[in-house]
């Protein structure tokens, strides 16, 4: 029989967030790969699915989560990884993969996934996916994603600030991952653009250090590398204006 990858998104930090589907693949899962970085210390993926599993069914494997510059190191992280999985998958017929978020959202069960069906005959990739940050976000903070025909454009602010200004100047959402080491310039493109009263950030959403702040109080202090921005658009045409 093929074995099984099943990418699970575990959400942004809430454990009550993993949906009941995730929860399910979790345990039905012989081992729950989770993500660290080289440092060691424990991710959120991994404290999340300690709620849902035994500690002796997670499997941690190191990636390269941080790196951006050296493309050598980056990756011959995601080929020891995925060597790591292949065995795991040799040994299992399903392995779990929890991820942040959803794991087709800028994770890095892509990367995986991609390297295992080259590596590993037979395999069978599926995915369960998970609230996303900026879903939470909106909960928290009370923001509206979208109304009516407004589009919803979500930016790696790793692309670089130049991005998320082009982005901001068009008619939508606009939301921001990984701005917290940019957060000046974000800040200042926001004021360029007309944005900056109505947007609110956040970090660590659901966890005991959870911050969720109106955008106005960046003061261009840098803020969690993980923090989430959402920028609405304009709505002063009343109720369904954007209809």
């Amino acid at each position: 029989m093929s074995s099984r990858l099943v990418g699970v998104g575990v959400g942004p930090g809430d454990p009550e967030l993993v949906t009941v589907k995730g929860v399910n693949a979790l345990r039905a899962a012989d081992v729950v790969v989770v993500p660290v970085m080289d440092t060691g210390e424990r991710g959120r993926a991994e404290a999340t699915v300690a709620h849902y599993v035994p500690a002796e069914k997670i499997v941690r494997v190191v990636f390269a989560l941080n790196e951006r510059t050296d493309r050598a190191r980056r990756e011959a992280a995601w080929d020891a990884a995925g060597r790591r999985v292949a065995e795991l998958l040799e040994a299992h017929a399903s392995v779990a993969f929890a991820t942040i978020g959803d794991p087709n959202v800028y994770s890095t069960f892509t990367y995986l996934a991609q390297t295992l069906v080259e590596t590993v005959p037979g395999v069978v990739v599926e995915t369960v996916p998970g609230i996303t940050a900026m879903q939470d976000l909106a909960a928290r903070s009370g923001a509206v994603l979208t109304e009516g025909t407004e589009p919803l454009i979500l930016v790696p602010v790793t692309a670089g600030a130049a991005v998320l200004k082009e982005a901001l100047a068009g008619p939508g959402t606009v939301v921001a991952y990984k701005f917290g080491r940019q957060a000046a310039e974000v800040a200042e493109a926001l004021k360029e653009t007309g944005r900056l009263a109505d947007a609110v950030w956040g970090s660590a959403l659901g966890l005991p250090e959870e911050s969720v702040r109106p955008a106005a109080e960046l003061d261009g202090s840098p803020l969690p590398y993980l923090s989430t921005l959402i920028a609405p658009p304009r709505r002063d045409g009343g109720r369904g204006g954007k209809l």
